[in-house]
């Protein structure tokens, strides 16, 4: 009982609008619709942002547009996360299918698609809101043709809900009304077609219902294989037939009182509706019927058998002889107990072996007023117009699938309870009355006898079926199969389906009919003669219940997926994923200071060039530990407003390490970027060693840094590279001088460095450019010993702690920092005299202008309309060949004829005319020779006539061309007129705000309508956007709240009235990098370039673009024109970060901000908590975003992106902003992901594990050499250079032994050494596992400069025979080995010497010894416990 009460309260419909449900009778269509995917940025960012766990599913229901009425039940899908795939639009994949059949054959019957995003609030609700509706029209005009062929369509998505339908000035067509907005850009693709196969499980699935092929519906058997629809195919269960015998109905206190009572009720309830009384036998019992079906839960598999009930003391009489039965000790208790007794069988053949299937009774009662003169009742088979009928009592038995036989006693139920034909039954006694025993059977009982074979039954205890009551929903019952019908009952035997409500009866006690009046007519109609009319339909069919609305019950809460209950469905629970958060700055910010002595001293006598002033001074050294005072009034007052940046790289030092050193590069490379200069990558730099360098403080080995000559040749008696960047004021945009000095002040130089054969990364340094502002001073050098930082990344792991660095942050998990050198370099800023005056302010860009005027605008200035319509300083107008002016009418001219065609008027060759002038000349020379004149030879004469021709043709043609485009020229002309043009300089992410001041130059009004052809160029519609522009860039014009109409997705418009001048607030905002976004990303694949050090470097030239805005009236008269032209120009990079990741996969980092008041750029005095931070990408495939996990909270950008194939580099950008109007970023980031080749490898600690890679030749002859991150843990064969023939294929054996377990990365290139090119490249993801340790030792060391112990382990051979072994160590530093390898006979006792060295820290560390065979396999893991004290 309790599956099918589930099913029934889930399975709840709203019936069809009234005056639909009376139109004719049409044959129900079964569909099926396949919801495939949804495409377009349908979920907005600021959902995005506010919620986590973003999902999307779809809802559908039925619509009728006629009446505004929506029926049937909400069908939902299965949520979706929302994630774009890479490279593609954003699409969320559905591929989901949902069943329906219906009778209201009308095109006006539509199904309504609505895209609900769901996800949890902060606090960890959940939180379903609305994204758009669409309208699937399911019917077509066409009667003839239910649905148009099978095919893929697409549904436009509306902005709204599907509520806006109810509202009355929607009317049809919907699509076109004005009040309805496309969503641009979005749309569902969908598959919507008739499914016959579903006609022969209609009487399983009531009409309207849209269910998921995932369901399971009762009836059905599963479905074949993965898919799980079992409605794509649909396969009947095995149905059973039950037998019901000596069935009778108990009521109380008795059946004499209990009907007494009933028309007591009747008839005081006419009195109440019509105003006048009734006599009291007037009204009398004409009928107790009985009706009995069998319900799955979703509606009356069959339409339920009809049969007549009449009291006991009738039977008695009538069949006293042949009819007897056995009286349960329930009657027999009552004196007086009549009951209600059915005289025959009940075969019920639709019973299935399910647990939702059920029998239902229900007890009627129909009524009917005396119709003759002498009062007496009319006859049963002639019932009058006044019939009337009420449900009194039900019940529900859910057979016992095991039992075959038995004896049931079922309470009845009545009152206003849910029940399956939702009709209003007659009340129960009060509630108040005695126990809960009395309380099962005082609204009466049904008893009866069941069986599975048609022979009958034994005797058997009875059985009490006492249910609890179930709560009250509406439901509607199924449409039956008229294959499967049982014979029509005679006319005067009408099921209660059939009869005709009386007009005399009220709604609170009349039960509406559990069917559709069209199926109430499809049941009528073998019973009624043709043409007979339709009965009418009293206005209570339908139960209250279905005025309800189904679409808002969903929206609050999650409906259960399909098969299953709510104590099958799990609950998520609030989950932040750990995406290893990086830490902005501290993971690469090297740790700089000022050189010791030793080192000044060492690298001064190098000879390194010196830095002199602009009078041949040395440049002033300031000391990098000393504090800055930074005044930018005395910067900006400065006479030396050109500055000359210079950057010295001088050495780069090795420093100690714990482990074994891994080989020193011989060349390096840098690269970095300065301001918003190019990204520069210097050329190779030879590392020299000095000769008398000795152990300095810092136990570095300092290598002097020497250019690397074309030839492979350097010079080392001229040690060091020198860059310089001139920033003047041409260089300057006017007003840039305090965002440089401001950019000097705050911003560190972020420097990379590479290894010039490898083409490996060795780490990045950065260093503070506070030091360079030279503060009215005429030079200044600040010399700087760096720490170069390695970075290394592990595999993401889900691990929730870390440590504390040096630099006072938490420390990134998954990250390692290993210094690897010190970089030694000299910055010095040089203060010069400008050598060029600022220009005129006439010829200065009106870049600093906010306000755009088009008072200027007006007038033509003159000249013809085939010339170009560039501004000029004067009128004066100079004559041009038109040839040289019209390029459409110099294609004509010079364009040669078709072969075999006439030769059209005009097609000289007036535009080439140096051709002609060289031919006549030749012409002259020849006649000279011959002795003849020019002019008076018959030849010249015709020469001469053919060029006139030629001339003549060709002024024909330009006559013609002129001709067809006088109109668009005088058009162009004109348009001039009422052009402004107007440049902006914008950089990445920075919003360029200005404003154009729009006059009406008519005496009457206009509705404006602005056009923009540009995305990137915007209007302020948001008036405290615009006040917030306004305020920070101190402009006192004019504003207005609500000054624009919007539209939509249509332009915008705005009203003027006449000769008046608004200003109209434009944003212009790039988040596109340009072309320039892989320099510095693909340095290492860079071509040697001779480079010339000493000229100061330019700013590179950055694209333009072009925006125009039209202004038009309502008429389509354009009143002005806004040519925008954009120069871009570089941005500042405040960080880098560089990943190398598996290619075609994805990468998700979480890089975490510092805290905001020490971020450079953030703005100062922020009260309160930390502001809100945005983030945007110049990349729209990659997925940026951030969240406020609270106050106090850290805060982190998390970044999802796809990486390409191998060797595929993708750079972007990402901007910071503080505001939420996006205004200037606070930090921007350049990010390089390199994609490599991904090889796995799965190995153990100290083991060697060998694998070959595939090598395949190029085009040419190639001399490569294969070089390693980590050369002591991975080796190749070949070790050396080799060649690597064209078109050739060779395998790269690959040899991994790691020092320690875990996961980890381990970078391999393959390089050409002649043009040191990248050939390829692989990650090798090591997953290392520790090995089995068969002994332990310990011991106990000195720490400090002491001496280090010498000790000796045995180790047996077990083998009988000669086995050879080698040794080796994870710490080779601190313990050597007197043999690395060494031989033994079978069975004998070898004695391994070692040798422990002294460390200067004290503490304790363990120390594996791997005892390894001739193929370096792992026989043996020793582990010594060293403790330092």
């Amino acid at each position: 009982m309790h599956n099918w009460h589930k099913i029934f309260d889930q399975n709840l419909l709203v019936p069809p609008h009234t005056q639909r449900a009376r139109q004719p009778l049409k044959e129900s269509t079964a569909f099926q619709c396949v919801l495939k995917w949804l495409d377009g940025p349908l979920i907005k960012q600021g959902v995005l942002e506010v919620l986590s766990e973003v999902g999307c599913h779809l809802r559908v229901s039925l619509f009728d547009v006629t009446y505004r009425h929506f029926f049937g039940r909400t069908w939902k899908s299965s949520a979706r996360p929302v994630e774009p795939l890479c490279g593609q639009p954003p699409r969320i994949v559905f591929s989901e299918p949902f069943y329906f059949h219906t009778s209201l054959n009308h095109p006006n019957v539509v199904a309504v698609v609505e895209v609900v995003s769901e996800g949890r609030r902060r606090d960890g609700t959940l939180q379903a809101l609305s994204c758009g509706f669409g309208i699937l029209r399911i019917f077509s005009n066409n009667p003839e043709s239910p649905s148009s062929a099978p095919q893929d369509k697409r549904l436009r998505l509306y902005h709204g809900s599907p509520r806006a339908l109810l509202h009355p000035l929607l009317q049809d067509p919907i699509e076109q009304n004005k009040h309805m907005t496309l969503i641009e850009n979005c749309s569902l693709q969908y598959t919507l077609k008739p499914h016959p196969l579903l006609e022969p499980v209609f009487h399983l699935l009531p009409e309207n219902l849209l269910v998921s092929g995932l369901q399971q519906i009762p009836g059905l058997l599963p479905a074949h294989g993965e898919s799980g629809d079992a409605l794509r195919k649909p396969r009947l269960q095995k149905s059973l037939t039950w037998y019901l015998d000596d069935l009778f109905f108990t009521l109380y206190p008795s059946l004499e009182k209990f009907e007494e009572e009933l028309l007591e009720l009747v008839i005081s309830d006419h009195f109440r509706e019509a105003g006048s009384p009734l006599d009291s036998g007037a009204l009398e019992i004409l009928e107790r019927r009985l009706c009995v079906g069998v319900h799955n839960g979703l509606g009356f598999v069959q339409r339920p058998q009809v049969v007549v009930l009449v009291p006991e003391p009738e039977v008695a009489l009538t069949h006293s002889a042949s009819f007897s039965r056995k009286v349960g000790a329930s009657s027999k208790a009552r004196s007086g107990n009549h009951t209600l007794v059915l005289r025959s069988r009940l075969q019920l053949p639709e019973m299935v072996c399910h647990p939702a299937f059920t029998i239902v009774f229900q007890l009627e009662y129909v009524f009917n007023s005396p119709s003759g003169a002498d009062g007496k009742a009319a006859s049963v088979t002639s019932l009058s117009s006044l019939a009337c009928m009420h449900m009194v009592r039900w019940a529900v038995w859910n057979p016992v699938l095991e039992a075959s036989s038995g004896r049931v006693m079922l309470p009845l139920q009545g009152g206003i309870q849910p029940n399956p034909s939702h009709c209003l039954v007659y009340k129960v006694p009060p509630a108040s009355m005695s126990s809960e025993e009395v309380k099962q059977v005082e609204s009466g009982t049904v008893q009866f006898q069941y069986s599975l074979s048609p022979e009958g039954h034994s005797d058997t205890p009875m059985e009490h079926a006492i249910r609890p009551k179930a709560e009250q929903r509406p439901s509607r019952k199924p449409p039956t199969s008229p294959s499967s019908l049982p014979a029509p009952p005679p006319r005067g035997l009408t099921t209660p389906q059939d009869s005709p409500v009386g007009p005399g009866l009220s709604l609170s006690q009349l039960a509406a009919s559990p069917q559709s009046p069209a199926q109430r007519r499809s049941a009528e109609a073998p019973s009624r003669p043709p043409g007979s009319p339709t009965p009418p339909l009293a206005p209570g069919e339908f139960p209250l219940e279905g005025r309800i609305s189904h679409l808002e019950a969903d929206l609050s809460q999650t409906a259960l997926a399909p098969g299953t209950s709510a104590a099958e469905q799990l609950q998520e629970l609030p989950f932040t994923p750990v995406h290893a958060p990086l830490i902005v700055g501290a993971w690469t910010r090297s740790s700089g200071g000022k050189p010791s002595r030793a080192s000044l001293a060492l690298l001064r006598s190098a000879g390194f060039p010196e830095i002199l002033d602009a009078n041949k001074q040395p440049a002033e050294a300031v000391n990098p530990t000393d504090p800055v005072k930074f005044s930018p009034q005395k910067e900006e007052s400065d006479c030396l407003q050109s500055n000359e940046i210079v950057l010295q790289f001088l050495a780069f030092s090795r420093v100690s390490q714990d482990d074994q050193p891994a080989p020193w590069p011989q060349t390096v490379y840098f690269t970095f970027q300065f301001y918003r200069f190019p990204p520069e990558t210097t050329p190779r730099l030879q590392l020299v060693e000095l000769d008398e360098a000795g152990k300095t403080s810092a136990a570095s080995l300092p290598h002097l840094l020497v250019l690397i000559h074309k030839d492979g040749s350097f010079d080392a008696g001229s040690p060091g590279f020198q860059l310089k960047y001139l920033v003047d004021p041409g260089f300057l945009r006017p007003g840039e001088q305090r965002w440089f000095a401001r950019y000097l002040a705050m911003q560190t130089l972020q420097i990379d460095i590479w290894d010039g054969d490898s083409l490996l990364l060795i780490g990045s340094a950065a260093v503070q450019m506070k030091h360079l502002l030279r503060q009215g001073r005429p030079a200044v050098q600040v010399s700087h010993e760096l720490e170069v930082v390695a970075t290394e990344h592990e595999q993401d792991t889900m691990v929730v702690s870390g440590d504390v660095t040096r630099f006072g942050c938490v420390k990134p998990i998954n990250v390692h920092t290993v210094v690897k050198g010190r970089l030694h370099l000299t910055l010095a800023n040089v203060g010069h005299l400008c050598e060029r005056r600022v220009r005129s302010p006439s010829s200065l860009p009106p870049s600093r202008s906010r306000v755009i005027s088009n008072d200027g605008a007006t007038g033509f200035s003159g000249g013809g309309l085939l010339t170009p319509g560039a501004p000029r300083l004067k009128n004066v107008v100079q004559a041009q060949k038109l040839a040289d002016v019209d390029s459409e009418l110099a294609a004509l001219l010079f364009s040669p004829p078709w072969p075999g065609t006439p030769r059209p008027q005009g097609a000289g060759r007036e535009g080439d005319a140096v051709r002609r002038r060289k031919m006549e000349r030749m012409r002259a020379v020849h006649l000279r020779e011959r002795g003849a004149e020019p002019g008076r030879c018959g030849l010249g004469a015709l020469a001469q006539q053919s060029i006139r021709a030629q001339h003549a043709r060709d002024l024909q043609l330009i006559a013609a061309y002129r001709e067809r485009t006088k109109a668009e020229s005088i058009a162009n002309a004109l348009s001039l007129a009422i052009t402004t043009r107007h440049t902006v300089r914008a950089t990445l992410g920075a919003a360029e705000f200005f404003e154009f001041a729009l006059r009406n130059p008519d005496n009457t009004q206009h509705t404006v309508t602005i056009a923009i052809d540009s995305a990137e160029l915007s209007l302020i519609l948001d008036s405290r956007e615009w006040r917030y522009f306004k305020e920070l860039t101190g402009l006192h014009t004019p504003l207005e709240e609500d000054m624009f109409h919007p539209r939509g997705s249509l332009t915008p418009q705005l009203f003027l009235r006449p000769r008046e001048m608004v200003h109209i607030p434009f944003k212009f905002q790039t988040f596109s990098a340009g072309p320039r976004a892989s320099a510095q990303a693909s340095a290492e694949l860079r071509f040697e370039k001779d480079t010339d050090a000493g000229s100061p470097r330019k700013s590179s030239t950055m694209p333009t673009k072009h925006a125009k805005v039209l202004f038009r009236a309502g008429s389509g008269k354009p009143l002005a024109v806004l040519c925008l032209t954009v120069e871009l120009q570089p941005h500042v990079v405040d960080q880098v970060f560089r990943f190398y990741h598996p290619e075609l996969t994805f990468l998700k980092k979480a890089i975490r901000l510092l805290p905001w008041h020490t971020l450079p750029g953030a703005p100062v005095g922020m009260p309160g908590e930390d502001p809100p931070v945005y983030v945007r990408c110049s990349d729209p495939n990659v997925i940026c975003e951030t969240q406020n996990m609270g106050p106090r909270e850290p805060r982190d950008v998390f970044l999802k992106v796809a990486s390409g194939p191998s060797p595929e580099i993708k750079d972007f950008f990402v901007t910071i902003y503080a505001d939420r109007w996006l205004a200037t970023p606070v930090q921007t980031w350049q990010v390089h992901l390199h994609s490599l080749q991904r090889v796995d490898v799965s190995c153990v600690t100290g083991q060697r594990t060998r694998l070959a890679l595939v090598l395949r030749g190029m085009q040419t002859v190639r001399k490569v050499k294969a070089f390693s991150s980590h050369p002591q843990e991975l080796t190749t064969d070949p070790k050396g250079v080799f060649v690597l023939p064209p078109h050739g294929v060779q395998d790269l054996h690959v040899g991994v032994r790691p020092r320690r377990a875990g996961s980890r990365f381990v970078h391999l290139n393959l390089v050409d050494v002649d043009a040191h090119q990248l050939v390829a490249s692989w990650l090798v993801c090591l997953s290392c596992r520790p090995p089995l340790i068969s002994k332990a030792f310990e011991i106990t060391l000195p720490a400090g400069a002491g001496k280090g112990a010498n000790k000796r382990i045995t180790y047996t051979n077990p083998y009988p025979s000669p086995r050879a072994y080698r040794l080796h160590s994870d710490h080779p530093r601190l313990l050597q080995f007197k043999e690395d390898a060494f031989q033994v006979r079978g069975g004998e006792t070898y004695t391994i010497g070692l040798r422990f060295a002294s460390r200067q820290e004290a503490g304790e560390e363990e120390i594996l010894i791997y005892i390894n065979d001739h193929e370096d396999k792992n026989e043996e893991t020793f582990c010594v416990k060293v403790i330092y004290q």
